[in-house]
């Protein structure tokens, strides 16, 4: 009978296990000395070697002739262990078995010696399935077992196992494994069976078992019987990543703002029979892979997809900004809620296509800031040199009048200034930051999204806090949806103050600005004028 290659390659000691070392030298350690826990826990992702560990420690514990604390995998205990015949080891899925019961069950077996091995050892898979009063009737015998029992408790969920468990246990966490770790695993594998797997198909299963060996193996053993040369478009036509042409269709739609397109594919999916909760689903699933497109340099080991789809990816992920892909995210997720809730699924998902298609296209300042940043890679645009700079001298206009200053401040106020002060109330002061042009250059450098969304902004500082004037709606939404935006714009802060400052808004009319107080105070025009005034002489100001 032919074997499962997940099974047939099971680790069957700690040098077998693949990317846990972290874990298995720990544990080779204590069986060696003889120093083991009477409780182990063991956590992390789906096939990432949690049960494979559990069946070596419960071999190495009880081996004949162990060597180096792995078990010698050739004595009748270990191979009684392999087979399953010897039943002082027992391997107990919590799922099915989490009644308070089971475990006083397990709880009076406990205490009988074992009858071939040297301990009894208890493997309990997905132990956070456990009902409270399971957990109760396992709580004593695991803090003070016989000396002749080992208990082994595995989960993929870790924060749903109470304290109590957790207190009582020695915890390993197991790590997602690398992706390249997984490929030369696969190569081996493939060379010891005579499959022909080329490397970038290995990687590909790699990347698509999301860190999970026994996910990568079972995906190998697939493509093996699709067919005998296994590449890059054997794994793709038999993990069905084939036909996701739709999923990039709805999304061009969506973002060129085209709901009667996105509708039309939605109704050529719907005459298929598809299933609109995982339709959406997947939708949410393409979006978050925009997201990740346009953040991360290499997204290979990020994103689940064929180097073709992942090169579409990148190119559709340029033409729309990251706000606009979260707010989509947003958008879906709230979508599939209500999917869950509703008999009209289409008319829902229908629904939440239209919104995504006119979920604000684009902003007039984003396309702005897309257009600035293009003309400043074609090299339309470019900064002034210093020596091509204006002398601030020759070039300073003529100084106006207090009444074109006037009229000038009028003009300059702002629409919706802060509330006025009450009387006998003094606005805190602010002083305008002269090097502000400076900090722009250095976020240019970092972040030329946040850069051109700032082209046009002015900063205060008041103590240890840099107040910015920007009322781009872009600005807005990076500072708050992006810590990386933060970030850099405080960088650029510090690279030009040497000071880290905290960041704030600037409300106008919620401050005075101390240089602008100041300047009218010296100003001797005005001093004049206030004389003349004092002595009655008349005096006219010309244009």
């Amino acid at each position: 009978m032919y074997q499962a290659l997940y099974r047939k390659w099971r680790p069957r000691d700690f040098d077998g296990v693949v990317g846990q070392d972290h874990i298995t030298l720990t544990l080779k350690n204590e069986v060696a000395s003889g120093k083991f826990s009477h409780a182990y826990l063991f956590t992390g992702s789906r096939g990432t070697g949690k049960t494979s560990c559990s069946k070596i420690i419960a071999k190495a514990v009880n081996c004949l002739h162990p060597a180096d604390g792995n078990p010698c995998n050739e004595c009748e205990v270990c191979r009684g262990i392999d087979d399953g015949s010897i039943l002082d080891v027992a391997e107990i899925d919590a799922a099915s078995n989490n009644g308070v019961d089971n475990i006083r069950q397990l709880r009076e077996e406990a205490y009988f010696m074992p009858s071939v091995a040297k301990y009894r050892v208890y493997i309990l898979d997905e132990c956070h399935m456990l009902s409270p009063g399971a957990v109760n009737a396992l709580l004593k015998i695991l803090e003070e077992p016989p000396e002749h029992v080992i208990f082994i408790l595995a989960t993929t969920e870790i924060h749903k196992v109470l304290p109590t468990i957790l207190s009582r246990c020695q915890r390993f966490d197991f790590k997602r494994i690398k992706s390249r770790v997984i490929a030369d695993r696969l190569l081996y594998i493939c060379g010891q069976e005579g499959l022909s797997l080329s490397e970038d198909a290995a990687l590909l299963i790699a990347r698509l078992a999301d860190g999970g060996m026994r996910d990568a193996l079972s995906l190998l053993d697939l493509c093996a019987s699709y067919s005998g040369e296994i590449s890059v478009g054997t794994v793709t036509e038999a993990a069905g990543l084939a036909g996701q042409d739709y999923l990039f269709s709805i999304a061009d739609a969506a973002l060129a703002g085209q709901p009667a397109e996105a509708l039309a594919q939605v109704h050529a999916l719907s005459e298929n029979s598809v299933d609109f909760s995982r339709l959406c689903e997947q939708l949410v699933n393409h979006y978050r892979n925009l997201m990740v497109a346009s953040t991360v340099k290499e997204p290979e080991d990020l994103i689940q997809a064929t180097p073709e789809d992942l090169e579409r990816l990148q190119a559709q992920a340029k033409k729309v900004p990251l706000g606009r892909v979260m707010e989509g995210i947003d958008l879906l997720q709230d979508a599939m809620g209500r999917l869950s809730r509703t008999a009209f699924k289409r008319t829902e998902f229908e629904m939440a296509v239209i919104r995504l298609c006119s979920a604000n296209p684009a902003s007039a300042l984003e396309e702005r800031v897309t257009r600035l940043e293009q003309a400043w890679k074609d090299g339309a645009v470019r900064a002034a040199a210093p020596d091509e700079r204006p002398d601030p001298v020759q070039a300073a206009p003529a100084r106006p009048t207090r009444t074109k200053r006037a009229a000038a401040a009028s003009r300059s106020a702002d629409p919706a200034p802060g509330p006025a002060p009450k009387e006998g109330q003094t606005l805190p002061e602010v002083e305008p930051f002269p090097r502000w042009a400076e900090v722009l250059e250095q976020l240019q450098k970092r972040n030329g999204a946040l850069y051109g969304a700032m082209v046009d902004s002015r900063a205060f500082t008041r103590g240890e806090m840099m107040l910015v004037d920007c009322t781009g709606e872009m600005f807005r939404s990076l500072l708050r949806t992006s810590v990386a935006a933060k970030e850099s714009l405080r960088d650029a802060i510090f690279a030009v103050t040497g000071q880290k400052y905290n960041l704030g808004p600037y409300t106008p009319g919620k401050y005075a600005v101390a240089e602008q107080k100041q300047e009218e105070e010296s100003d001797p025009l005005d001093g004049l004028l206030k004389k003349a005034s004092e002595l009655g002489v008349p005096v006219e100001l010309k244009e």
